[in-house]
């Protein structure tokens, strides 16, 4: 196991593409996944049961379906003499509910113990980001089980690595506990407004030249917060919940949900925070957050507002920008912004969107910008069409010439 590898989390996994035997709950025999014997090399050849995580992720729906609960791994002709049949069996739940044929499932050991079984829905982008995370191949997959063992083979863990574990529920951002002292000394044991948070982030990131590497500066600085912020929450919540909540259940919940929330909003706003420095330094002009019709405010305008309402300034001089550290279906509100402009930009941090979303966005005219690390997720045709965050400032610093 090694620290920041997927061995630090996994042991391994084992994937397969549900039957409909294993997915349809009239014909399933409570839900037992067949054809696993591979998975003795982590599971072992004793009945064990283990605590596990089961979740389910499909494009349609943004909240994840989760559960806990067992699995039991057991060979089924353990009295026969010569022969062996080894199963894993796990009871009906919401997330079992959902099985259709053809979905994939990932089984993986943790290495605190206890199974993780991520399910997703065929073709979805959750499908995409379990594959290229977890090192699977597809053709593999239409043969059967495919196993991974890392303790053998492992995987440094990048940006989009690290974003995939966080989506399955795993902290894999290291906090910055080393600067904890530093950052309690500038912030106070308070949460600075995110504005100010980013600006530190920036100053004592790894300096990257802006202008020849905008795609790796945006990425380090994202990162470097994520490390910060983790550190300054950790603390935070570690003095609250050290206060206790005694037996108001309600007040435990909301803090919870306070936490995951603010964390969501945050990325988002760190993500702007530093596009803005990123243009600013690139001498791109913009505007942030300005009104175009109605309500409607795009992240980012280039090369201005006063542009956007001049009825003389010519529409294909003017660009848009979205930004949304995840996609999900929220990438539709894009469309509807910024009616002069016909083609759309958002960028995004996600990973391996799957292809029929990525059809959608083109066929609504929308081109979708992705840091340049994060291609690897996406399929070979899907990269010919991405656009990085420096062809994004190249062609607008064109338009602006």
């Amino acid at each position: 196991m090694k620290q920041g590898y997927l061995s630090q989390h996994f042991e391994g996994v084992a994937a397969k593409r549900l039957s409909a035997v294993e997915s349809d709950p009239g014909t399933s025999n409570q839900h037992e996944l067949n054809g696993v014997s591979g998975l003795k090399k982590i599971f072992g050849e004793r009945k064990t049961s283990f605590s596990t995580r089961f979740l389910y992720f499909e494009d349609e729906q943004e909240i994840v379906v989760a559960d806990e609960g067992t699995v039991t791994w057991y060979d089924s002709r353990e009295s026969h003499p010569t022969r062996s049949e080894f199963r894993l069996y796990f009871s009906s739940s919401d997330v079992s509910a959902k099985f259709a044929e053809g979905d994939l499932i990932v089984i993986g050991k943790k290495t605190d113990g206890s199974v993780l079984v991520a399910t997703a829905k065929r073709n979805s982008t959750a499908e995409k980001q379990l594959i290229w995370l977890f090192g699977l191949s597809d053709q593999a997959l239409l043969r059967g089980v495919e196993m991974r063992d890392y303790e053998k083979k492992d995987s440094e863990l990048d940006y989009a690595a690290k974003y995939i574990l966080e989506e399955l529920g795993i902290e894999a951002v290291q906090p910055a506990d080393n600067l904890l002292g530093e950052i309690l000394a500038k912030f106070g044991g308070v949460f600075p407004p995110t504005k100010d948070f980013s600006a530190y982030a920036r100053s004592i990131a790894e300096a990257v030249p802006i202008r020849d590497e905008p795609d790796k500066a945006l990425i380090t600085w994202i990162q470097r917060e994520e490390e910060l912020f983790r550190a300054l929450e950790r603390h935070i919540v570690r003095d609250r919940i050290s206060k206790g909540f005694g037996a108001d259940v309600d007040s435990f919940i909301s803090f919870s949900l306070s936490v995951q929330n603010r964390r969501k909003a945050r990325m988002g706003q760190s993500l702007e925070n530093h596009l803005a420095h990123l243009f600013t330094e690139s001498g791109i002009r913009y505007s942030k957050n300005k009104n175009t019709e109605g309500k409607k405010k795009p992240d980012f305008l280039f090369p201005g507002v006063e542009q956007y309402h001049d009825p003389k300034f010519p529409a294909e001089s003017l660009t848009m920008l979205g930004a949304k550290s995840s996609c999900k279906e929220r990438w539709r509100q894009v469309l509807s912004e910024a009616g002069r402009i016909t083609e759309k930009h958002l960028i995004t941090l996600e990973p391996g969107i799957s292809v029929d979303q990525t059809k959608e966005m083109q066929e609504s005219s929308l081109q979708l910008v992705v840091p340049d690390s994060i291609h690897k997720t996406y399929s070979d045709r899907q990269r010919d069409w991405l656009m990085s965050v420096k062809e994004f400032i190249s062609f607008v610093r064109k338009r602006q010439s």
